[in-house]
């Protein structure tokens, strides 16, 4: 039941900030795009693009896009990071729960980041897939990182922090979720990122 849950407080956390509709969103690292989805059908996007390494998470997105109907509003790219991604794409906003963890859950695609290398390919290759005024919104888990495990890499993109929700500034013993939202360096943020 966990998983179904998981990643379902961009939501509320969106609307709170008085988000706009969002013409195009992408889901990184998507899964089966339970956030994806959710954001879709609570009418905080009009199309949505998602992504996954996984074969069978992308099968079962387009199974969901099948089942509901959505291929004139839903893409889906089965893709390593970013790789395989059409260069013709253009995102408003991006959002993820990506892999948390350098140091546990070996093996696990799900968890595992090794060396942040997913993240810090993520953030190199983003850019040009981005809108001038697109907002990424990271939900990370302060038992594996903290704001500032992501803040050089971030700057080294071309990229800065515009916001931070929920952050402690020292790894925790248990689980606790915050976001991170980041835009192209000297972009015009919109008023509900800032």
């Amino acid at each position: 039941m966990e998983a179904i849950e998981f990643g379902q407080d961009f939501i509320p956390f969106l609307r709170s900030r008085g988000m706009p509709k969002q013409p195009r969103l992408f889901e990184w690292c998507a899964g089966p795009a339970f956030i994806g989805f959710s954001m879709l059908g609570h009418g905080l996007c009009e199309t949505l693009c998602l992504a996954d390494i996984n074969p069978a998470a992308v099968n079962r997105c387009k199974s969901t896009v099948t089942l509901n109907h959505l291929e004139d509003r839903v893409s889906v790219y089965e893709s390593n990071n970013l790789r395989s991604i059409p260069t013709s794409e253009r995102w408003n906003l991006v959002v993820s729960n990506p892999p948390h963890f350098i140091d546990q859950y070996e093996g696990d695609i799900r968890a595992h980041d090794p060396d942040w290398a997913i993240h810090r390919e993520f953030f190199n290759t983003i850019h040009p897939l981005l809108t001038d005024d697109a907002v990424i919104v990271l939900q990370e888990n302060n038992r594996g990182s903290t704001v500032e495990t992501f803040r050089e890499m971030i700057d080294a993109a071309g990229l800065e922090i515009v916001f931070t929700h929920g952050d402690h500034k020292k790894l925790t013993r248990e689980s606790v979720f915050y976001f991170i939202g980041i835009a192209k360096k000297g972009a015009a943020v919109p008023p509900w990122a800032r």
